[in-house]
């Protein structure tokens, strides 16, 4: 599981994260509400654990802008403030659980996985949509305008990672790590290959393209805007 930290106690942070790996989990920490932000927009992880109080931008407003963008990543706050008011503050900004600093490592570990067990339970997408392009995640097929597209292994986990992040800008290094699992020197060109290939196919037929390059980022996929 791939967690983000969003905590600037570097104490406290040291614990969670030896507590996490030591699970067996992978953990992205930030010390900054900005950077967590950042981070989530750009990156995809299974739940985030934000402390309350932050420089920069404090983790209330974080979930606040997540939630108006339309993350809904599972959120853990970790707060000092541990008043009902300020819970009840957390939860209606679109918490989905809340915790009480200071707090057993035990506690919070079982809360994480409780919260993503919640998702696979409730959230378990078969089919992503974008624009008039459908990818069937069961049956493994692509289709445009109910043409189906045929498509080489590669092509289709990138196209899913582009569909999956509709809208948002996917880095060339998010695409060699998920894709490629960084096997390949990062001055490859070897994005920009499957891309082109992937645009021949889902692109060049139709008069909407849906693969956007954004210079010297990455690529983004989306609809007419």
């Amino acid at each position: 599981m791939k967690i983000l930290l969003a905590e600037d106690d570097a104490e406290v942070a040291k614990f969670i994260i030896a507590g996490f790996e030591e699970s067996g989990h992978s953990v992205d920490h930030v010390t900054d509400g900005r950077d967590a932000l950042s981070y989530c927009t750009y990156n995809e992880c299974e739940v985030a654990v934000l402390d309350r109080m932050m420089p920069g931008m404090d983790g209330l407003n974080v979930l606040k802008a997540l939630r108006a963008a339309g993350q809904n990543m599972p959120v853990l706050m970790l707060t000092a403030l541990g008043d009902v008011d300020n819970r009840v503050e957390g939860l209606q900004a679109g918490a989905d659980d809340y915790l009480a600093k200071p707090f057993h490592f035990s506690e919070l570990m079982a809360r994480v996985l409780a919260l993503t067990r919640r998702r696979t339970d409730h959230v378990t997408q078969t089919e992503l949509e974008v624009h008039d392009l459908t990818l069937d995640l069961l049956a493994r097929t692509a289709r445009r305008q109910h043409q189906l597209i045929e498509l080489q292994t590669k092509e289709f986990a990138l196209l899913e990672i582009l569909m999956r992040n509709a809208g948002r800008i996917v880095t060339r290094t998010m695409l060699l790590e998920k894709v490629w699992n960084f096997n390949f020197d990062p001055n490859t060109s070897v994005v920009e290959t499957h891309i082109s290939r992937l645009r021949s196919k889902v692109d060049k037929p139709y008069d909407v393209p849906l693969i956007h390059t954004i210079r010297n980022t990455g690529y983004s996929m989306h609809g007419p805007r």
